[in-house]
């Protein structure tokens, strides 16, 4: 849809743009979702076959410009992802064993009623984030907890700043973005024009070695 320079869009424009990048994205079915639009937050509703498709519908909507916010009130269908703990627990475990990335001998999951619940320690954030993405579209797979604690190798917070900020200016070099960082904890500044660079920059931090924990406090302007 072509926006007239300046002028903000419409609930309604909003909503067909919305509808217009699911309708082409592969992931989903046109008619797995519904988009409502007031005053530019985005709720979206219906019934989808996976867990991951939540997360990556809600991802969609917001990449959409004009859309201010995301109400994800999608559910995952029960029927088409019926399957007893005892398989789904076995899934998981060969998911977990077969992403390169993901130490599984420090994972331990718990499954009940199609939840899976993941415990243990990994040395990295984007480790954590790879050992709940690996198992949240198996069938049967409705919710996924993620509890895996980050344990990483003890590292200065200069050393942690002088990685993170550097691979900031790299990805970023046009945005104003800085960080503080504690014991381990980062915390995120700056301006950016979109929700996917804030992101994008959260994902950078969480790459960073020695990140024990992240506040992201990028404002969208």
């Amino acid at each position: 849809m072509t926006l007239t320079r300046g002028r903000a869009k419409t609930d309604q424009e909003i909503q067909l743009d919305v509808l217009a990048e699911i309708a082409r994205d592969f992931r989903f079915k046109p008619a797995e979702l519904g988009v409502e639009v007031d005053g530019g937050i985005v709720t979206l509703t219906g019934t989808v076959s996976g867990f991951r498709k939540i997360g990556e519908a809600a991802e969609l909507a917001t990449g959409v410009p004009g859309v201010r916010d995301v109400a994800n009130e999608l559910t995952v269908n029960p029927v088409a992802t019926f399957r007893d703990d005892t398989a789904i627990a076995r899934a998981v475990r060969n998911a977990l064993e077969w992403d390169a990335v993901v130490p599984d001998d420090r994972i331990d999951s718990i499954v009940r009623h199609g939840v899976v619940t993941l415990t243990g320690t990994v040395d990295y954030g984007f480790q954590r984030k790879m050992a709940a993405d690996a198992i949240a579209n198996l069938n049967g797979v409705v919710f996924v907890n993620n509890h895996i604690r980050i344990v990483p190798p003890v590292r200065s917070d200069a050393d942690i700043y002088g990685e993170l900020t550097a691979a900031l200016r790299r990805r970023f070099p046009s945005e104003d973005l800085d960080a503080i960082v504690d014991a381990g904890t980062v915390t995120l500044m700056g301006t950016v024009p979109s929700y996917r660079i804030r992101r994008e920059a959260e994902g950078v931090a969480w790459a960073t070695h020695g990140v024990q924990a992240l506040t992201n406090n990028i404002v969208i302007a």
